[in-house]
């Protein structure tokens, strides 16, 4: 088998299964482990995947602080937004999290009937100043500022008094084996407890987050009500997340 083949096969198994043992593909192919570390590490050299100790796992998404995020912001991530905006109908409580792409939510959130917005996000709340229907309520606790979110004991004992119809959850990463994650123990746990509050919860997934693994695991992938993804995103990358019965929206 080429080296390249024996690549294509190793990315296989790590979209299929969130990892790769070395010593499983090598005695699959009849190979050395050897041979399999240095197709590895020479994988890993081109940022293909991250090397740990007896194989390998899906990259991290690089992410930059929230202020070099906003300024980021795309056409895409505006198309996601107005697609879930569009999904909350009147007097629901929408829980927005944190993050640039439920910043775009919160810009084209209905105008035209009154509903409740309950976040965590300080953010968000500023999106919402002049909104002239929704009523908006903040959730406090101690900031992460990296995502400029509310996190700890208070946030989480107020959440827990929230039955939210519906969760636009914010994640860093997601994949059909490894679920959804983030880069932060205390936020993933927030982000948990408030999909356990809510009838729904739904994600918002651009291309660089699928077929990914952030540290800190959030939900399995079969926990959301359904994905929302950008409309041109090929079928062959959704086919996993279909294949574990997930809904899927094409914004």
């Amino acid at each position: 088998m080429l080296t390249s083949q024996r690549k294509t096969l190793i990315l296989d198994i790590l979209r299929r299964d969130g990892q790769v043992i070395a010593k499983a593909v090598a005695d699959n192919l009849g190979l050395s482990e050897d041979t399999i570390r240095r197709d590895l590490r020479e994988m890993a050299a081109e940022k293909l995947l991250k090397r740990v100790h007896g194989g390998a796992l899906p990259l991290s998404p690089e992410l930059p602080d929230f202020t070099a995020r906003q300024s980021l912001s795309s056409e895409v991530k505006r198309q996601l937004g107005a697609y879930a905006a569009g999904m909350v109908r009147p007097g629901q409580t929408v829980f927005l999290d944190g993050g640039t792409t439920n910043a775009e939510i919160a810009r084209h959130l209905p105008k035209d009937f009154a509903f409740t917005v309950v976040t965590h996000s300080p953010t968000i709340t500023g999106e919402l100043e002049h909104h002239p229907t929704a009523e908006v309520i903040l959730i406090g606790g101690k900031i992460y500022k990296h995502s400029m979110v509310a996190t700890g004991a208070v946030a989480m004992t107020a959440i827990s008094l929230m039955r939210p119809d519906i969760f636009f959850l914010g994640v860093t990463a997601i994949h059909p084996a490894r679920g959804l994650s983030t880069g932060d123990f205390e936020e993933a746990a927030i982000k948990r407890h408030i999909a356990q509050c809510s009838a729904e919860t739904y994600v918002l997934a651009t291309q660089e987050k699928l077929d990914a693994a952030s540290p800190c695991h959030i939900l399995p992938i079969t926990a959301v009500s359904g994905m929302i993804v950008p409309s041109d995103i090929r079928e062959e990358n959704l086919a996993p997340y279909r294949s574990a019965g997930v809904p899927i929206f094409s914004a």
